[in-house]
């Protein structure tokens, strides 16, 4: 009895007996809260990504992962049906977590998720550019990251580029299997890229081969898909010559894709929380603020410049004039990306200086010249590692001015004149691009790294020209203010070209004079975004969505916080979050 009084006192003591009964009730579970079901998630999303890269090894050697690097997806149906599957898959795997109770990190990384399995779905089955876009079949850029980046040692490269050439003659015949009622623009596109390819399977990727530590039947096996490789190539390229000709002889499909799926399109794509019409309307407002400085600062300058001359009674005709007047002072042709590598450990010194953003000196910035496979859509851009490979190099692409005439040489060179090739090195590198790039491949969120919105991956390039020079940069210097508010308003003008381009249906001459005329931009760069807007739809709008989203954001912080606002503090844990869109960023900070 004494023990039985002992066992009910114990079991009283943990709670698991009720004041008249001496039986054990089975404790019940603790319930799987956040935190919990979070963990479970993450666990769920890592599957995720290992399957994607599965399914895309391509893209997960854009992203550092190189575990797949010698397979090469041919472009057909079985691989649009083997898409399909993996969205169904990772949809049912993600449907117990649409209800569950998740952290805000976890329920942005699923949001995340969702929008990506959404986007494959839309793209393959509504918008078909897969059709229509000849400019999506290049094996070039690959092979040539193979060739460069030291993720490994050089045989174990060449294994991977040999496993990589097997499937080259059967991805290009894919791809005119899949080519039907293409865009000519987006032919001419193909043609150039796929030429510039060549420069990629050239006798130093056979010479490599041949130096290596491979096995002579590797050696000879390389050598074999190696010249059927360029075979293919070269066939395609001339099945895409003759296809040039045809839609210039007998037309083709327009460029524009309508209102319809660019608002889809805008959607998925920019995740604003706002319609690409409602982004319109907003270019439209803050276009007359900008012109509005421009104006302001030319009133103050035109006395400097033009003492004995009176301003025209035209605003918009003064601002010009200056501009104009201004925009002689340019780099020599010769010397574009040689001052653009010289300029960036100006913009570091001024970034340390001002204790903007702590920038890590270990990870590499390499200025070079455009890859020919790559020209034809940008004058710069950055091809930067992805988080598997974060201590690879970063490369700022410059494209040289080899290719054009001198007038399109000094038109170009006035755009990209003395303050606004600063503007753009902001922009593209320091505290830009890069930097942004760098610490996205931090994040603890490896969904917030990998599948980066590109309306926050632009929107901070921009952001960062305007606090460059909020916070100094030039010495407040109006000229290169006045060069700021032009190059602002050539973001803000990119929204509404796009939209009108695309949506409104306006033509060339139409879209010129917006551009030349509105926001004062030289001949040679207005053409070029005409071209660039008939070879993609809504990319040019992220740059104005993403920065009216961070600034609002900052001030607004900056608001709420008072004198215990620290800028610098607000940049890095905003770029602590990965490439989260603005909207999800601002709730965690939040």
């Amino acid at each position: 009895m004494k023990k039985q009084l002992i066992a009910v006192a114990l079991l009283s003591a943990l709670g698991l007996a009720g004041c008249q009964s001496q039986s054990v009730e089975t404790p019940k579970p603790a319930p799987c809260l956040a935190e919990c079901q979070s963990q479970k998630f993450d666990v769920v999303s890592q599957g995720f990504v290992d399957d994607l890269w599965q399914l895309s090894p391509t893209w997960a050697m854009y992203s550092g992962f190189y575990k797949y690097a010698d397979q090469l997806v041919v472009p057909d149906a079985q691989a649009r049906l083997a898409q399909a599957q993996f969205i169904a898959k990772w949809r049912a795997q993600l449907a117990p977590f649409t209800k569950a109770p998740l952290t805000a990190s976890a329920r942005i990384d699923m949001a995340l998720i969702t929008n990506l399995l959404d986007k494959m779905e839309w793209e393959a089955t509504r918008f078909k550019s897969w059709q229509w876009d000849p400019s999506g079949y290049n094996v070039a850029g690959p092979f040539a990251t193979l060739m460069n980046e030291t993720y490994a040692d050089e045989d174990t490269r060449l294994r991977a580029i040999l496993g990589r050439m097997e499937l080259v003659p059967e991805y290009y015949q894919a791809a005119r299997n899949n080519i039907s009622d293409p865009t000519l623009e987006h032919t001419e596109l193909a043609l150039l890229q796929n030429q510039g390819a060549l420069t990629v399977f050239s006798d130093k990727m056979l010479a490599m081969a041949n130096a290596s530590g491979l096995t002579p039947s590797e050696k000879a096996l390389f050598e074999t898909r190696y010249f059927e490789a360029r075979q293919a190539l070269q066939s395609h390229i001339g099945w895409l010559e003759t296809k040039v000709a045809e839609l210039k002889r007998d037309g083709a499909r327009s460029f524009r894709i309508g209102e319809s799926l660019y608002e889809e399109k805008f959607a998925l794509d920019i995740q604003a929380g706002m319609t690409a019409k409602q982004l319109y309307h907003k270019a439209l407002e803050d276009k007359a603020v900008a012109q509005k400085q421009m104006v302001s600062i030319t009133k103050q300058l035109w006395p400097k410049y033009f003492p004995n001359q009176a301003m025209p009674a035209d605003s918009l005709k003064a601002v010009r004039t200056l501009i104009d007047y201004l925009s002689v002072k340019h780099v020599k042709r010769d010397e574009f990306v040689s001052e653009v590598r010289k300029q960036i450990p100006e913009l570091v010194q001024f970034v340390n200086d001002s204790k903007l953003v702590t920038l890590d000196p270990d990870k590499p910035l390499v200025v070079r010249e455009t890859p020919a496979y790559m020209r034809g859509f940008a004058g710069a851009s950055i091809s930067a590692p992805g988080p598997y490979d974060k201590n690879a190099n970063t490369y700022y692409n410059v494209t040289p001015l080899d290719g054009m005439s001198d007038e399109q040489a000094e038109s170009y060179l006035r755009e990209y004149n003395h303050w606004i090739l600063q503007i753009l090195n902001i922009h593209e590198a320091i505290p830009g691009h890069y930097t942004q790039l760098v610490y996205s491949n931090e994040s603890p969120s490896l969904i917030k790294s990998l599948f980066g919105n590109g309306a926050m991956v632009e929107g901070w390039a921009v952001y960062a020209e305007r606090v460059m020079l909020e916070q100094g940069y030039g010495g407040f210097e109006p000229e290169l203010w006045l060069m700021y508010w032009k190059w602002n308003l050539r973001v803000i003008t990119n929204t509404i070209i796009d939209y009108e381009i695309q949506v409104k249906g306006i033509d060339e001459q139409q879209a010129m004079s917006l551009m030349v005329d509105g926001a004062f931009q030289q001949q040679e760069e207005a053409a070029q975004k005409w071209r660039r807007a008939t070879l993609s739809q809504v990319q040019l709008t992220s740059y104005y969505a993403g920065f009216r989203e961070i600034y609002d954001w900052r001030e607004e912080d900056k608001a709420r916080k008072g004198e215990q606002f620290d800028l610098q503090r607000f940049h890095e844990t905003f770029l602590s979050y990965g490439s989260a869109p603005v909207k999800y960023i601002r709730e965690l900070m939040l």
